[in-house]
């Protein structure tokens, strides 16, 4: 199929479709939507971001609809607010031939009075998060009774973002006969559970390997100390002059930080983070959409849903705790046909993770050097020269100024006047870049730090013993709790003892001579936008039971399900408590 006329869409459509640009359509186009057209069975469909997935759904859904009913044949959920705005404007757009068809957008952070007016007034296809979803059908505002589809968008995004049981209640409440589209970038456990429960014979169809990252977007990793890390960011950003991306970061605090310094140091910049009020989430992305910023700080809870089409660059600030979520990071770039690079900025410990990210991506890492002064320069003298050589004059308007102006430089050789003029801009870089230090990290420098740790492990550290208020049921485990105390500590070499892992909160050892900066570099720290809380815990006397130790209003707040010591033990051993020691 190499034309949508293939595709057996109705006239009106492929009018819509022509009028809007479209001529071929893309791989994950050209498997679904005759899958669509032509079976009842559910579908899931494996894709990255920025591949024509709504269109894939959309045209062969509003292909089936009947125009004489004004009740919702077809409900689709997804994980934000930005991405439901722009389904519903591309459904819209392709259903602009097909006269009492309509669409109605519902979602959070708005006035669900205005929601419920438009579901009052009828249409046939909801597009919704499952929050505000699912509260209009206990209010029976919107009834899925006669639902034909169910599209489960981004699927995989939703169960990270802690909609399980949102999408549990509104799959169990609409009507067996419907046929469920799901769609995800990534297939967890989570995805293959609620296929398994809710979908009945699905055929799978996949653009590319389960997990990998899009064909057209390279991937390249700097190593760096971590007190580096926003220093070889400058110089990334620096030596691409033209670059529009989204530096990601893994919590508010740190999005907050990254992006102040960034405004601070004269780079168009701003963060997006949970903190925002919706009007200003919008304002920011408004500014980001037209390119008066370069560069957008965001976390990924955040990021989801920006539907932005021309990034030229994804810097992973850090690397994600959940590696299949770099999928979704690199998919911002190199979307509707145009390339992109995804950039990692690691230290010498996560060059693991780089070989897990391309085993699992089926991608090449090519490991980069963060560049020097020298090379920057050079690349912002030649990004000048191009501005000069491609600008547009308007005569017209700078015409009565010019015989002043040659007046002026009259006394200047042709020489002279080009070197001043490139210097106007070019003499800062020049200047914050003399004597610049090199930041790539030496095999040296790496193995230094190893040496370090192990002799402080020989010399025998003493430890103390902190609590902190994640585990288990936060996606914590033990790597991932100890790279979140590394880079929370920024750098600090500080020696990690003992790690416990529970169902809702956790337990490890660190320095005994640091307990201050432990506890200071926590303060009002956050773990996936919860308020993470650390505090000082006694150490736990050698056959001692579990919990013994701790204080008696802990133990009730955290174990409030276990009323006896048996129970508690039971329980431990239900949610996998472990220990480690590194």
């Amino acid at each position: 199929m190499s034309t949508f006329k293939e595709t057996g869409l109705l006239p009106e459509i492929l009018e819509a479709i022509e009028a809007l640009g479209f001529e071929n359509p893309t791989p994950i186009q050209e498997k679904v939507i005759p899958a669509l057209i032509n079976s009842t069975s559910d579908l899931i469909a494996l894709a990255q971001t920025g591949t024509g997935k709504t269109a894939a759904f959309g045209l062969p859904i509003i292909n089936q609809i009947d125009m004489q009913i004004r009740e919702v044949q077809a409900l689709v959920l997804c994980p934000t607010r930005e991405l439901c705005m722009q389904i519903t404007k591309d459904l819209e757009s392709f259903s602009t031939k097909m006269r009492g068809f309509k669409t109605v957008a519902v979602y959070g952070g708005s006035s669900i009075t205005t929601q419920l007016r438009d579901l009052k007034s009828g249409c046939q296809i909801v597009v919704g998060t499952p929050g505000r979803t699912l509260d209009l059908i206990k209010r029976k505002a919107l009834k899925i009774n006669t639902i034909k589809f169910l599209v489960l968008d981004e699927a995989d995004e939703m169960l990270n973002m802690g909609f399980q049981e949102d999408l549990d209640a509104i799959l169990q409440s609409s009507p067996d006969t419907k046929q469920v589209l799901l769609f995800s970038a990534t297939m967890p456990k989570e995805i293959q559970r609620i296929a398994k429960k809710y979908m009945k014979d699905a055929v799978e169809i996949s653009v590319g390997k389960r997990n990998a990252g899009a064909d057209n977007v390279s991937h390249e990793y700097f190593t760096v100390n971590g007190r580096d890390r926003y220093a070889a960011l400058k110089r990334i950003a620096d030596v691409n002059p033209n670059i529009y991306g989204i530096v990601f970061c893994r919590t508010r605090m740190e999005t907050k930080e990254v992006a102040d310094k960034l405004i601070s140091d004269g780079y168009n910049a701003d963060a997006l983070h949970g903190d925002l009020s919706q009007a200003q989430r919008d304002q920011v992305m408004g500014r980001f959409r037209s390119k008066n910023l370069q560069l957008l700080v965001a976390t990924d809870v955040a990021a989801r849903g920006l539907d932005v089409n021309e990034l030229t660059h994804v810097i992973n600030y850090n690397l994600p705790d959940d590696l299949e979520a770099y999928v979704h990071r690199s998919g911002r770039t190199g979307r509707a046909g145009k390339t992109g690079v995804s950039i990692l900025i690691i230290h010498s410990r996560e060059s693991k993770k780089i070989k897990e990210l391309q085993q699992m991506t089926g991608k090449t890492f090519t490991k980069k050097m963060v560049p020097g002064g020298k090379e920057i320069c050079e690349k912002q003298l030649f990004n000048l020269i191009d501005k000069f050589e491609n600008i547009d004059i308007n005569d017209a308007q700078i015409e009565s100024f010019m015989p002043d102006i040659y007046k002026k430089l009259d006394w200047l050789s042709r020489e002279d006047l080009i070197k001043r003029i490139v210097s106007v801009e070019f003499n800062r870089f020049v200047s914050y870049y003399q004597d610049a230090p090199d930041l790539n990290l030496t095999r040296t420098e790496s193995s230094d730090s190893s040496d370090s740790r192990e002799q402080r492990r020989q010399r025998g550290t003493t430890f103390s013993r902190f609590f902190i208020n994640l585990g288990l049921r936060d996606n914590v485990n033990v790597s991932t709790l100890i790279g979140y105390l590394n880079r929370n500590l920024k750098g600090q070499k500080i020696e990690i003892g003992k790690v416990e892992i529970m169902k809702k909160f956790s337990f490890f050892e660190m320095d005994k001579i640091y307990e201050d900066e432990v506890l200071a570099a926590f303060k009002n720290a956050d773990f996936d936008d919860k308020e993470v809380v650390i505090e000082l815990s006694k150490p736990e006397p050698v056959g001692a039971k579990k919990f013994q130790d701790e204080p008696t209003d802990r133990r009730k707040r955290y174990n409030n399900e276990s009323s006896s010591k048996e129970s508690r033990f039971k329980d431990k051993k239900k949610f996998g408590a472990r220990s480690y020691r590194n």
